[in-house]
């Protein structure tokens, strides 16, 4: 029996440590190999590998292997409204969105890698206004079903709801209701924190798919708001 390999090596957070250290444009391309070796390489691996497991949790989400459009995020950084001038994000990183993504802001899952940060995604970050009320209505319309998805057992244990939120009651909405402080979200983003070893593990696949696996609660709940298919 052929023994599985990990997708991700010491080399890469080893790469984004000193890439941290001397983010600029010379630099990059002097080491642009051990990115595409290190970094780009084993993603775009691990995205492919991924897409077998994606579907056993759901058969509406994507993993996109493509180089270019796919589902690993550029490591340049969009400087154009930004005074942090840094060409480079200090960060590999995958999103692995619903179908209907390029039709409506949807939910979706992530996998961030950084040295001493690395965690899972799941969820809807920054929904548009007309997403975002979709999702508080149906939080009014179905308190108990919404309160059940947040205390999954599985859930609780392993993720923590994260993002913004309002500092006052948005605006439509009863500033007395029971559920106010998810009310307030500009976020139903959920987080999973991982060590930098567990990415380097051989296993790291499989754990990845199970941790997303658990936030199906939250992932149905937020689909079947925006009326679409889980």
């Amino acid at each position: 029996m052929t023994k599985q390999k990990a997708h991700f090596g010491r080399g890469l957070f080893e790469f984004l440590e000193e890439l941290a250290r001397n983010n600029r444009r010379e630099w990059f391309e002097e080491n642009r190999e051990r990115y595409e070796r290190e970094v780009r390489g084993p993603m775009l691996a691990f995205i492919a590998d991924f897409g077998p497991h994606l579907k056993q949790i759901s058969s509406k989400f994507v993993a996109d292997p493509r180089p270019q459009g796919g589902s690993m995020f550029r490591i340049y950084r969009d400087v154009r409204f930004s005074p942090d001038k840094r060409p480079y994000k200090v960060h590999a990183s995958a999103r692995f969105p619903h179908v209907m993504a390029r039709d409506v802001h949807t939910p979706g899952y992530y996998l961030h890698l950084e040295p001493g940060n690395v965690f899972c995604g799941a969820g809807i970050w920054h929904p548009e206004p007309a997403t975002l009320n979709k999702i508080r209505d149906s939080i009014v319309k179905n308190s108990r079903p919404w309160k059940k998805c947040v205390d999954d057992p599985a859930m609780r244990e392993r993720w923590e709801l994260k993002g913004d939120k309002l500092s006052r009651p948005p605006r439509g909405y009863d500033p007395e209701h029971p559920l106010i402080d998810d009310l307030k979200r500009k976020d139903f983003i959920a987080i999973a924190n991982l060590k930098d070893a567990d990415a380097l593990a051989a296993s790291f696949i499989e754990r990845f798919a199970g941790i997303c696996e658990t936030a199906t609660p939250l992932m149905k709940f937020l689909t079947k708001a925006l009326e679409i298919q889980f």
